[in-house]
């Protein structure tokens, strides 16, 4: 019953007590390492329902990813503007899966769950990374996660199969509109490619 509470807050921050609260810990964050190992998740209703759970082989890492788009230093030789290559870049990859990549190689003997949002301010936005190790026996005995444990999940975040690397892939949408993203963008172009080459 508690989660309903905590949830019911975390869903409008500004409006609740969370904002206040925040305001107190971000300044202490923003002294702390760009990745940081927590002893429990700060949204408990978020971390349980992506797959926490408070036991041994689970970790969480709260992770500090800078706002804004691809910044890029601008070439010294001459070239017009439209050729400089500085300007509306927009990276492939979300935040989100930024903060679990980088959790990742902070980690390397663990495989990364899943993350949520914690807070942002003009400069960085925060996520928590819910990471398993899978060689734990605590892990390989329960029958809900064991299945991290397989060959196939090895490095799972680096193979865009998280939530947010799904996302990515575009493969959150589904029919109408969707066509182009299975199995995948570069597998549809190659597909393509050998068409018009047979024409």
């Amino acid at each position: 019953m508690a989660y309903k509470y905590i949830g019911s807050a975390w869903k409008r921050p500004g409006a609740s007590y969370v904002k206040e609260l925040m305001w107190h810990r971000v300044m202490e964050w923003r002294r702390q390492p760009a990745v940081q190992r927590l002893e429990r998740p700060t949204r408990l209703d978020r971390a349980r329902r992506l797959g926490y759970k408070a036991k041994q082989g689970f970790v969480v890492a709260r992770v500090r990813v800078r706002r804004g788009g691809l910044r890029k230093e601008r070439p010294r030789s001459g070239r017009r503007p439209k050729r400089m290559g500085v300007k509306k870049f927009k990276p492939a990859k979300s935040l989100g899966l930024i903060a679990e990549e980088r959790a990742a190689r902070e980690f390397p003997n663990l495989e990364v769950l899943n993350s949520y949002w914690v807070w942002e301010d003009g400069q960085n936005k925060w996520f928590e990374v819910v990471m398993v190790d899978p060689h734990h026996p605590a892990v390989q005995s329960d029958r809900d996660i064991n299945w991290i444990c397989e060959k196939a999940h090895q490095g799972r975040v680096s193979r865009g199969l998280t939530s947010a690397g799904r996302e990515a892939r575009g493969l959150h949408h589904r029919g109408t509109g969707a066509e182009k993203a299975r199995p995948s963008h570069r597998a549809v172009r190659q597909q393509m490619e050998k068409r018009k080459a047979r024409a």
